[in-house]
């Protein structure tokens, strides 16, 4: 007979956690609850310190050069062709053999062409992936990781912009900060090159600066409203368009020294005070003093403590550990938290642990795309294959740090439910794969062990092969779902 605990602890791995490996439920069926306490406590949890990866400020002015080289190589070819063309020209149609000869020898060798998988710019966001999914495969539990994915997508950047700072970005924006106050995690997000350039604040200019008179490009109010709506406050939260104006104006000269002629410090954040809106801001009924960056950076400080911030991430934490529709109960407890401990994430998470709501929530909430296909790649012991993730991951709708807009990839089952049937492919790939070394009742046993329900027990004995029988693991409701 299953005791609690052991449920308990299969329920924690899955709501809490990245899926189940082998032995892992077994390991803190003891006491689920304390396990992923624990993981808290560990030093450096969540962060991933690997000496091969290059920093985001790094890795774009290395695209940077890459694409410059490229581009030189090209510009040499088609000049090149063109003096070709030109000699032949000018040896007219009836040139002579031995003219003909010289043309030929004039010609350029061919370029060769560059395959895509070769450029600096690939392999280093592959390196950005693998990283990320060993971190994601190795994890004991994965509660950080899951943090980690929160917080990544709450503070959302697209590699379509910024294609060489993605991985970086989460390393040093969002991976330090998962456990410490929400404040610094805010500072550090939003003073971030690759959000300064995502949301365009890299090239906004105060009307009134010294940049702003002598040039005609002019002000940005992306990054503002979208740190009000998106990152603190939420929507319809008691700030206006004139505060989102204001907002604007005081991040004015936030922005990044260009890589075109910083080949040490390109691509890094700056305070430039020649493009900085000058003077006094009032934004939501407080006014703040022109102090340079420090305007910016005091502006952030008071909205990320705003009770509306408080309820706002409380609010975006219980609906994605608990249900779609997030219990109030849970909403206010996490929020009161927030609002008597100054943003600390560690005692908001720690709260969100030792709340009865997300324990006893139905196990309804569909795992997005990539939580899936990682805990279905942890519950056969796999390893990491950046590019079939990466792949997969487009072909589930849910492309590696690409979300589809600022709000980030949503946290609810309509926007996935209708992609299930597509993860049946992968599945059954993957199960062809794994089949001639992984046993069915194991793999039953290791990813849902107590969950599995007796049509899902019925259906894996009676399938036809064991490509069959892992493939209706991987497809179970009770896989699919946390």
């Amino acid at each position: 007979m299953v005791d609690d605990r052991t449920r308990e602890a299969a329920f924690a791995l899955h709501r809490f956690g990245l899926g189940p490996r082998p032995g892992s439920i077994a390991a803190i069926a003891s006491d689920p609850r304390g396990a992923l306490l624990a993981e808290l406590e560990r030093p450096g949890v969540g962060t991933i310190n690997n000496p091969d990866l290059l920093t985001s400020a790094q890795a774009s002015r290395a695209g940077f050069e890459a694409r410059a080289a490229r581009q030189a190589k090209n510009v040499l070819a088609q000049r090149a062709q063109k003096e070709a063309e030109r000699l032949a020209a000018e040896q007219g149609q009836a040139m002579s053999e031995e003219a003909g000869k010289m043309a030929e020898l004039a010609k350029p060798a061919a370029v060769p062409q560059v395959d895509p998988a070769d450029t600096p710019e690939r392999q280093n966001f592959f390196r950005e992936v693998r990283a990320r999914l060993d971190a994601a495969l190795l994890a004991e539990i994965g509660f950080a990781e899951r943090l980690v994915w929160f917080w990544s997508n709450h503070f959302c950047i697209s590699r379509d912009v910024v294609p060489n700072m993605a991985g970086g970005y989460e390393r040093e924006a969002i991976r330090p900060h998962i456990l410490g106050r929400f404040a610094d995690m805010l500072l550090a997000v939003e003073g971030h090159p690759a959000m300064l350039i995502y949301l365009n604040n890299q090239v906004s200019i105060g009307p009134n600066s010294v940049a702003g008179i002598n040039r005609t490009r002019g002000l940005n109010e992306n990054l503002a409203r979208e740190i009000l709506e998106l990152h603190t406050l939420g929507v319809r939260t008691g700030y206006s368009q004139a505060d989102v104006f204001s907002f604007a104006k005081v991040l004015t000269g936030w922005t990044i020294l260009p890589p075109v002629d910083n080949p040490e410090h390109g691509a890094e954040f700056v305070f430039n005070t020649r493009m900085h809106e000058p003077g006094p801001q009032q934004v939501i009924d407080k006014t703040y003093p022109d102090t340079g960056v420090e305007q910016g950076r005091a502006v952030l400080a008071d909205v990320a403590r705003n009770p509306a911030t408080a309820t706002h991430v409380a609010t975006k934490l219980a609906r994605h550990f608990a249900a779609d529709d997030p219990p109030p109960t849970l909403v206010e407890r996490l929020a009161k938290t927030f609002r008597d401990t100054d943003g600390d994430l560690k005692e908001v998470t720690k709260t969100l642990v030792v709340s009865p709501e997300p324990w006893s929530s139905p196990r309804d909430k569909l795992k997005r795309p990539s939580e899936w296909v990682v805990a279905l790649s942890r519950s056969i012991g796999g390893r990491s294959d950046p590019q079939r993730f990466v792949n997969g991951q487009r072909l589930l709708g849910e492309p590696l740090w690409q979300p589809p807009a600022p709000q980030g990839f949503a946290d609810t089952e309509g926007a996935w439910i209708d992609g299930v049937g597509a993860r049946l492919d992968i599945a059954n790939n993957v199960a062809q794969r794994v089949a001639g070394r992984v046993d069915p009742g194991e793999v039953l046993a290791d990813a849902l062990g107590p969950l599995a329900s007796a049509e899902t027990r019925q259906a894996i004995t009676l399938a036809e092969t064991r490509q069959q029988a892992i493939t209706l693991a991987f497809m179970a409701p009770e896989f699919q779902r946390r």
